[in-house]
């Protein structure tokens, strides 16, 4: 892989994060609804006491003017004021972001781990039990919502077994494996309810993708050469019947962040899906700029990403 193939790719990230900070922007702009409503009902505020705060943060302004100020403080490392909290919202942010980040990711590793095998199983033995097993239980996987399917593992492992923590604990008093061990228990319904969710919906396309790849004529040829059926698998199917399927994963990444915003609501998870919510409903535009333009980032970084698989996978990529 050239480095010229990923800092192309890396160039083209940054209008795409500049066009979204402009949608993001100017849809908050338009929004209905005043941070500052409940100065205005609170009649122990004077009124030039919340003009001179509106002016102080632009909130007057022109859009296109208070985007410019925006994005040249976001630049500097200034990423505005809550409203609500009083505090920084990179600092709300960067408390968040590990949490949510660390359960998205482990979620689409799980997701890869169970549909690649099982897709690739289901093809290679096409109309076989194991394959109507699969598409079974890929249709009732992807077909059920995942705050249902979160609510039936707190029954289940939480109220029935007792078996793991119902709820996300913030403060853990153990220290060492200990703690680690809190940890893993507490995040074992979430990570599940998102990775095989997405897992579900993965295993169809594996399936698909890799059907239409063994029918190709350089299969067959190594099929005639008396290679086995698993290397050919391995060497000859897989790895290009990946590529369409990294697409999918890249372009289903809105989709897990939302799916992970309900998960965090269900299992009081602190990541910045839950901060979105609180931010929504106390009106405090700058964190729901800063959450969403974090979505967005992180969106386009996995989408970075597929395009570098894109280039292992197949190298004649890289150089077109």
């Amino acid at each position: 892989m050239s480095r010229a193939y990923l800092l192309r790719r890396v160039l083209l990230a940054i209008p795409a994060l500049l066009g979204i900070s402009v949608v993001l922007f100017t849809v908050l702009a338009m929004a209905p609804g005043d941070p500052f409503e409940e100065l205005t009902l609170n009649p122990n505020v004077p009124p030039e006491v919340r003009i001179a705060l509106r002016a102080s943060l632009g909130l007057d302004d022109p859009v296109y003017l208070r985007y410019f100020y925006w994005l040249s403080s976001m630049l500097r490392g200034d990423w505005g004021f809550s409203f609500v909290s009083r505090i920084n919202v990179d600092q709300l942010i960067l408390q968040r972001v590990p949490i949510t980040v660390a359960i998205i990711g482990i979620s689409q590793v799980l997701a890869i781990l169970v549909a690649v095998p099982v897709g690739v199983l289901a093809a290679s033995r096409p109309y076989s039990l194991f394959d109507q097993i699969a598409n079974t239980l890929a249709f009732i996987g992807f077909s059920m919502p995942t705050f249902f399917f979160g609510l039936l593992l707190i029954l289940l492992f939480s109220i029935q077994l007792d078996w793991l923590p119902m709820v996300y604990q913030t403060t853990v008093r153990e220290t060492g494996w200990a703690w680690w061990e809190v940890q893993i228990k507490q995040s074992i319904m979430p990570i599940m309810v998102l990775g095989l969710f997405q897992g579900a919906s993965l295993v169809r396309y594996v399936r698909s993708s890799v059907l239409d790849v063994i029918k190709l004529d350089y299969v067959v040829t190594a099929r005639s050469k008396g290679i086995g059926q698993r290397r050919v698998l391995v060497r000859h199917v897989v790895r290009n019947a990946l590529i369409p399927v990294v697409t999918l994963v890249a372009l289903q990444m809105p989709v897990v962040f939302g799916g992970a915003i309900i998960t965090e609501q269900i299992f009081r998870i602190p990541g910045i899906g839950s901060l979105l919510i609180i931010a929504i409903l106390g009106n405090d535009t700058p964190v729901v700029m800063g959450v969403t333009f974090v979505f967005a980032c992180l969106v386009v970084l996995f989408n970075l990403i597929a395009d570098i698989l894109y280039g292992w996978l197949d190298p004649r990529i890289a150089f077109r």
